[in-house]
């Protein structure tokens, strides 16, 4: 928190308007699993052969001087050299989030080494039948979990990352969070779905209105155990209580093509450099404001968090409503309310997409 504090101050201080507060650094496409809502991994094999180098992952974060670096993928941990890259981070002292499915989370736990900068996010979305069902794979909740379990046991820090779409039910929600704050996680990231044009299923997608009243039943009347590792002023964002505007440029995005135009999510070209990026994209043209029907429905975190940090960081305003949203349970008779209205459907029977594992032998 302190770090990011005194980051967001710095700018501040020299006048930047624009400034990144995490790089998204996608060092490969390659994934061993196929889900449904994922727009990431649809690509031929000649693209999933390729991955970045180390030293193409740290001159990306030299560039663009973050503080903090999330490293999604596809999978990360089938990059033969994640821990090169990873220690190069640490050795930088920039703060790491390692975005995994942990399937091959417990195998390449001993080659890591428990740091302060360095957490395992871990993709888990909801209890099993939902996780797996969302994955396309079964079992693959059991193993996330033994990964969970294995890491804490190391002394690793841990979070878990949930993603949730239209057919949610906010009660088995939190009963997920009672789960993961018993296995000893740091805490707990959730986003709403993003409609990726790629995706397999695009019948799960939620509007901004389903998304305020599916969050809004799932944060207020907390429990003081549940633990969020997020700005509290995005939660209430989430939940309609706070209007934001998108902020693109927060967490730009850096992979095998590039530096993506003009954000983690959407992909309308791509740039050599950062400040190529930072000062030729039209930024104008995104965000709900500007009427680009792919940004209409989305309140996505990597698009909305960077928003709500400048603005808790930024003034004594949005810092005292972080401070009490870090406080505040919302108690919310109409959430509670919702929480006793009928389910929605559960998850019909899960359907593989494609076998993941014979994709790999493949590549």
């Amino acid at each position: 928190m302190w770090t990011v504090a005194t980051y967001v101050l710095k700018q501040r201080l020299k006048g930047e308007k624009r400034y990144p507060l995490v790089l998204m650094l996608e060092p490969l496409f390659r994934c061993n699993l196929a889900c449904a809502g994922c727009g990431k991994v649809q690509y031929p094999p000649h693209i999933l052969k390729k991955q970045l180098t180390p030293e193409e992952c740290f001159a990306a974060v030299e560039e663009c001087g973050v503080p903090m670096v999330s490293i999604p993928g596809g999978e990360p941990l089938l990059h033969p050299q994640i821990v090169e890259i990873v220690n190069g981070l640490i050795a930088r002292k920039k703060y790491i989030y390692l975005c995994t499915n942990a399937l091959e989370l417990k195998r390449r736990l001993p080659e890591f080494t428990p740091s302060k900068y360095l957490t395992f996010s871990v993709h888990l979305d909801g209890d099993r039948e939902h996780h797996d069902f969302s994955v396309c794979r079964e079992g693959g909740w059991d193993i996330a979990v033994e990964g969970i379990k294995e890491a804490v046991k190391r002394g690793f820090r841990v979070t878990t990352n949930a993603t949730f779409f239209d057919g949610t039910d906010p009660n088995s929600v939190r009963g997920f969070f009672d789960e993961v704050m018993d296995m000893g996680v740091e805490g707990i990231v959730l986003s709403p779905g993003y409609s990726y044009e790629k995706a397999p299923d695009q019948t799960k997608f939620l509007g901004r209105a389903r998304v305020r009243r599916l969050f809004r039943a799932i944060l207020s009347n907390r429990k003081k155990s549940w633990k969020f590792n997020m700005s509290p002023l995005f939660l209430e964002f989430l939940m309609g209580d706070r209007k934001y505007e998108c902020t693109p440029w927060g967490s730009p995005a850096f992979n095998i093509f590039g530096w993506q135009r003009p954000c983690y999510l959407l992909q309308d070209g791509y740039t050599d450099t950062y400040k190529e990026l930072m000062e030729t994209t039209k930024w104008e043209e995104y965000g709900v404001a500007s009427g680009n029907p792919k940004c209409a429905n989305c309140m996505v975190s990597c698009g909305y968090e960077p928003t709500a940090v400048i603005d808790g960081f930024g003034s004594l305003k949005g810092f005292w409503g972080m401070v009490k949203g870090s406080f505040s349970l919302y108690p919310d008779q109409h959430a509670l309310n919702l929480l006793n209205e009928p389910a929605p459907h559960g998850p019909a029977k899960l359907v593989q997409i494609e076998h993941p594992e014979r994709e790999m032998v493949k590549l």
